[in-house]
């Protein structure tokens, strides 16, 4: 059934991953397709029929990959995220010193937040996670994959901390910082625009001091 949700509240995986170049190429447009409506008009409302005729599929075809549309949320968000983890790895990878963790992070919250603003397909999903369990634990494997890679710079500037007690600040700053981005695009953007500041602050004073 067109729209039908998974048991027991999960996100269904895509059906198959695409082998073939035509194949792939199909899945893009599908994505695509998926990523235009839900800009113009939210998840909820998005069909599949209407996914495919945009896509330029049969339906059947759409439902070769993506066995209902909650499959091609999961997809978007997987997408994003593993975008996100590569952007936050490659800034943080030599960061050697606090000025260096300093200036990464806070171009990596300023970075963040703008793909919030710009991005209606991102602020769609990411704004239904506490409805859904299955996105519920994305962001949290999101959030602790980026802040294993917070971890390893707190550790290498702060060598005789505690390994345990840096693990848990990376993981609450990342996590709040999900929390302060939602919360930022909810408001008007000058007020946005200071709590992302805020944020900004707080989170340095944890994690060097300034």
């Amino acid at each position: 059934m067109e729209g039908s949700d998974s048991q027991d509240g999960q996100i269904a995986s895509p059906r198959r991953a695409p082998s073939q170049q035509r194949s792939r190429e199909r899945v893009e447009r599908m994505l695509a397709a998926a990523s235009a409506l839900i800009a113009e008009q939210g998840s909820d409302a998005m069909r599949m029929g209407e996914v495919a005729e945009r896509a330029g599929v049969s339906i059947g075809s759409l439902y070769q990959f993506f066995p209902d549309k909650r499959a091609i949320i999961w997809a978007l968000a997987e997408r994003y995220t593993a975008e996100s983890q590569a952007c936050i790895a490659a800034a943080l990878a030599d960061v050697s010193d606090a000025d260096g963790l300093r200036q990464a992070f806070s171009e990596l919250v300023d970075i963040y937040y703008r793909l919030f603003l710009a991005e209606p397909v991102m602020r769609d999903i990411w704004s239904g996670t506490q409805a859904d369990k299955a996105l519920r634990e994305l962001e949290l494997a999101d959030s602790r994959a980026n802040a294993e890679f917070l971890t390893t710079v707190l550790k290498r500037l702060r060598p005789s901390a505690d390994p345990e007690a840096l693990e848990t600040t990376a993981f609450l700053v990342w996590q709040m910082g999900e929390a302060a981005m939602r919360l930022a695009i909810s408001v008007g953007r000058q007020e946005g625009d200071r709590l992302v500041a805020a944020y900004k602050r707080m989170a340095l004073r944890e994690l060097i001091g300034g």
